[in-house]
């Protein structure tokens, strides 16, 4: 069994800083990522909300932090995490794919998947007009009529976020309702920026090098709309993956439970970034969680000693 004084699960932004944090602090790290490295943030074509940075493509920002991490001696392995158990010493085994590991810390930091359509194109298109976050891609979008998919309370806050910028927010909902409070529901509705228009499916997304057009169905009437645009914003849920560490935290449909120190019920354990419940998912709330949550892991690593 391999010992490290803390590992780290998930290679996104969250997990990245919080292993930086640790290194600075002389603790030997290992992340630990089941897909690849950089999370949803490495798909983004333009990244202009990270702090004293004007613009940086998702992916670039990533190898940066990356490497960063490396030159202080990060280690890194590819492996789902299947099983985490405290031991009676207050160290963790982490119990891997392929191998077994100890720690006397453990982050984790698996992020979400933004859930998708499932329809043609949707896949090649992301970062070429098909977005799952207003507040990272609105402002490329400025003066320009878009489409925006959901129903609850994300997508009410999106179609907000995205009037300070576009002339148009087209927001489609497959139902025939809202699922959300009745004060942002309030606030689109009376925002004549916003046209909402409720009862249609999205059947097919047409562009090749970007998007030029989406084509839904009214769910009612069997009339085929199509919409000219060059953005269309997607929020129809996002998917925690965290059931493998529901016997050492809490969840609350799906997301870790923690206080405000970023520990989970169980002590030593931390949960950071998107895969916590939380409000506000950006990439600097992410920074910040790794930040508290690095800073309380390692006191609670010298308290071993």
């Amino acid at each position: 069994m391999q010992n490290f004084d803390a590992i780290i699960v998930g290679g996104g932004p969250a997990g990245l800083t919080a292993a930086l944090n640790l290194l600075r602090n002389n603790h030997k790290v290992l992340v630990l990522e089941k897909e690849s490295f950089g999370g949803q943030i490495a798909l983004s074509p333009r990244v202009e909300n990270i702090p004293g940075t004007t613009s940086i493509s998702g992916m670039e920002f990533i190898e940066k932090l990356q490497q960063q991490v490396i030159d202080l001696g990060c280690e890194f392995d590819i492996q789902e995490v299947k099983e985490i158990n405290k031991l009676e010493d207050g160290t963790f085994k982490v119990t891997a794919e392929y191998d077994t590991f100890n720690a006397e810390t453990l982050i984790i930091a698996t992020g979400v998947k933004h859930r998708h359509m499932g329809i043609n194109n949707e896949e090649e298109l992301i970062g070429k007009g098909i977005s799952y976050c207003a507040t990272c891609d609105g402002a490329f979008f400025k003066d320009k009529e878009v489409v925006l998919i959901g129903d609850a309370n994300t997508a009410l806050q999106y179609a907000i976020a995205l009037s300070n910028y576009c002339t148009k927010i087209y927001m489609n909902t497959l139902f025939d309702r809202f699922f959300g409070d009745k004060i942002l529901i309030d606030r689109v509705t009376s925002n004549p920026k916003i046209v909402v228009e409720h009862n249609l499916n999205l059947i097919k997304i047409n562009g090749k090098s970007h998007l030029e057009s989406l084509v839904f169905e009214n769910t009612k009437t069997k009339e085929i709309r199509e919409f000219k645009t060059e953005g269309c914003f997607i929020a129809i849920g996002q998917i925690p993956s965290n059931d493998n560490f529901k016997n050492v935290v809490d969840l609350d449909k799906g997301f870790i439970l923690v206080n405000e120190d970023m520990e989970t019920k169980t002590k030593g354990l931390f949960a950071i970034g998107d895969c916590r419940l939380k409000k506000v998912k950006q990439l600097t709330t992410a920074f910040n969680d790794a930040s508290i949550a690095s800073f309380f892991a390692s006191l609670y690593i010298d308290s071993l000693k």
